[in-house]
């Protein structure tokens, strides 16, 4: 008895290494809404005998009760999980799962086919291996075929299966296949894809899934499972790759350890090696190497470990450990491509956060050189980008960071970019190079700088942006202001939407992109006015929050205040000084801020002002703010 035990506790032992020394594939499915990704994926997992009994008793009562397949077994309902999906027979969300074969894992994406969810693709596809881009054979192929098959093209996705499906729906005909082949090829070949792979089959029936389908005589290259058990694989391609890795955190537990932690995003590293800590330059020997509690020599592309140096190093959160001999790019200006993904468009000239690796950084758009139309692929002219738009644009970073190009190692090439106030991810990019003019212009030293102006004028520097609708009283409430200023012996100057329009920004209208830019332009301004010793007060608009937002993190801390002069809609249009509320209303002038252009309201301004206090009393409590003893308004 004890002997049988031991044979089968050997038989186990067995099995268990010979699953762990398996490679790994991950895949996504991806495609047109109702192409059968979900019906697939179903399918590999029954194949593959993932399934267990009183599972497919289930599936099976699952596709009487809300299955699309009749009489047959529904395998898309083993993925579509939420009840959304399953109530509108559609993926909504990225649905993972795992199945293996004798030769290979897999962790297999289901990506939705809805262009609305177009970024959840791209989460999907951003640690593929491979993808399989599924057709519809009655249907063709499709814009979201097309712009799906952009996106992995832009995310450096070598391997494409062309997986054809629903070839019962057309007679197994191979005319039907050799026409959608041939249209995807002459779409795909002005992409950058080297391997394509198409196979006729149906998800549904098992046809060349995993076996070659007698009804396709014809068809003699690989099922779908053959290709994605010798497809190459990211991370065995990664170890040829230069040595990068993200410090994460340092573990320093006492005095003696000090161990930059990581996971190895590309090569492999030795002990004794020499390795560059960047954007810093400096360089250190690698003293040891801790995985898994335990020192090892090596370190390889996929592996988590901790680094202890010869030397004492200055690194932490953010840094980039790279090969000595192969460093990365450090600079803080580039051109990427930016998949967009949020529902509130994307300005140039307006900020977010960047985090590339585990460098978190701020960042601006400068320009959109050009949007590409994902189903002629051809560059048109774009002044924003909305959901779901691709472009390519320059981008400029408040300090420098590490990177290279996306197409040399998508691990340190690519990014994400996150909204500053809610946090939400708003898009995803791929860095093509920098921007050689990163490198030419520096900042210039002079001797007499912000401090020695400030003394001499005896004055704290400082940026006072009102804000609020047209006719709210800024102007008026800035003049009061700097003419109380002046008899105090302060130097001012104000800048005033109206008066900056007729020289600086009068190229610009009033669009949305237009506005933003508007206040790009003046708080750049505004920054040189304070740098040289002034106190400048802005009278502007400004309708929108992530706008004053940028023009604050253009200031030291103190330097800014945000002043909200709080008057009504229907107070400023009975004032209408200007008459431009009577014009608006009439349809003479449009985006009009209050009327047909929405006005934020400051959610954290330093102080609001309301419009039923006279404007002595508004300027007393703007004094009082100023000369509060935290400010040391009268003391630089």
């Amino acid at each position: 008895m004890a002997h049988t035990s031991d044979l089968i506790e050997k038989d186990i032992g067995a099995y268990l290494e010979a699953h762990q020394q398996k490679s790994l594939l991950r895949f996504i499915t991806c495609g047109s809404v109702d192409d059968g990704k979900s019906t697939l994926i179903g399918r590999l997992l029954y194949e593959s005998k993932m399934i267990f009994e009183d599972q497919m008793q289930a599936l099976e009562n699952d596709s009487k009760k809300m299955g699309t397949q009749g009489d047959q077994i529904d395998f898309a309902l083993l993925v579509d999980g939420l009840t959304a999906e399953r109530e509108q027979g559609i993926t909504i969300d990225v649905a993972y799962r795992f199945f293996s074969t004798e030769r290979r894992k897999f962790i297999v994406a289901d990506c939705p086919g809805h262009e609305q969810y177009t970024r959840n693709m791209i989460t999907g596809a951003s640690t593929a291996d491979l993808a399989i881009v599924l057709v519809d054979a009655r249907k063709g192929i499709l814009t979201q075929t097309k712009r799906h098959t952009y996106l992995l093209s832009l995310m450096g996705i070598q391997n494409i299966i062309l997986a054809i499906n629903k070839m019962d729906a057309v007679g197994y005909k191979q005319s039907a296949f050799d026409k959608i082949t041939a249209d995807f090829r002459q779409f795909s070949d002005q992409l950058n894809i080297p391997n394509i792979t198409a196979i006729p089959m149906s998800a549904l029936l098992g046809d060349n899934v995993t076996t070659q389908s007698a009804a396709m005589s014809w068809y003699h290259g690989p099922t779908l499972m053959g290709v994605l058990e010798s497809v190459p694989i990211n991370q065995e391609l990664a170890l040829n790759k230069p040595f990068r890795m993200s410090v994460q955190w340092v573990n320093r537990p006492h005095q003696d350890f000090r161990g930059f932690c990581g996971t190895i995003a590309s090569g492999k590293i030795n002990v004794g090696e020499r390795v560059r800590i960047q954007p810093s330059g400096k360089e250190a020997t690698i003293k040891s190497i801790m995985s898994d509690k335990q020192e090892v020599y090596d370190g390889v592309a996929g592996q988590s470990v901790a680094l202890l140096f010869e030397e004492e190093v200055d690194a932490s959160r953010g840094s980039l450990l790279t090969e000595s001999k192969s460093p990365a790019t450090v600079a803080d200006q580039f051109e990427a491509n930016i998949a967009w993904m949020s529902d509130e468009p994307l300005f140039p000239g307006r900020g977010y956060l960047i985090k590339i690796g585990t460098q978190t950084v701020n960042i601006t758009i400068t320009n959109i050189k050009h949007q590409v139309n994902v189903n002629t692929l051809e560059h048109i002219v774009a002044k924003q980008l909305d959901l779901n738009s691709i472009a390519v644009c320059t981008l400029s970073t408040d300090r420098e960071i590490c990177f290279d190009p996306y197409k040399e190692n998508s691990a340190t090439g690519s990014f994400i970019l996150i909204d500053k106030i809610t946090h939400n991810t708003v898009g995803a990019g791929m860095i093509l190079f920098e921007l050689r003019r990163s490198k030419n212009i520096q900042n210039q030293f002079f001797e007499i700088n912000k401090e020695a102006r400030a003394s001499l004028n005896q004055q704290k520097p400082m940026c006072l942006w009102f804000t609020g609708l047209s006719g709210s009283g800024k102007s008026t409430i800035a003049n009061a202001l700097e003419k109380e200023l002046y008899k105090m012996g302060k130097k001012t100057y104000i800048l005033d939407g109206d008066n900056i329009r007729h020289g600086l920004n009068r190229d610009l209208g009033f669009t949305e992109a237009d506005r933003v830019e508007n206040i790009r332009r003046v708080s750049e301004v505004a920054k040189l006015m304070v740098d040289a010793g002034l106190i400048v007060l802005v009278t502007f608009i400004s309708p929108f929050q992530a706008d004053r937002d940028l023009a604050r993190s253009k200031f030291e801390e103190g330097e800014f205040l945000e002043i909200f002069v709080d008057t009504p809609l229907e107070e400023c249009e009975k004032r209408d000084p200007k008459g431009l509320y009577r014009k608006a209303r009439l349809g003479e002038i449009k985006n009009f801020t209050g009327i047909d252009s929405q006005y934020e309201t400051p959610d954290k301004c330093d102080l609001s002002i309301n419009f039923e206090s006279s404007v002595n009393q508004n300027l007393n409590k703007i004094m009082i703010l100023l000369v509060d003893e935290s400010l040391r308004f009268f003391n630089p």
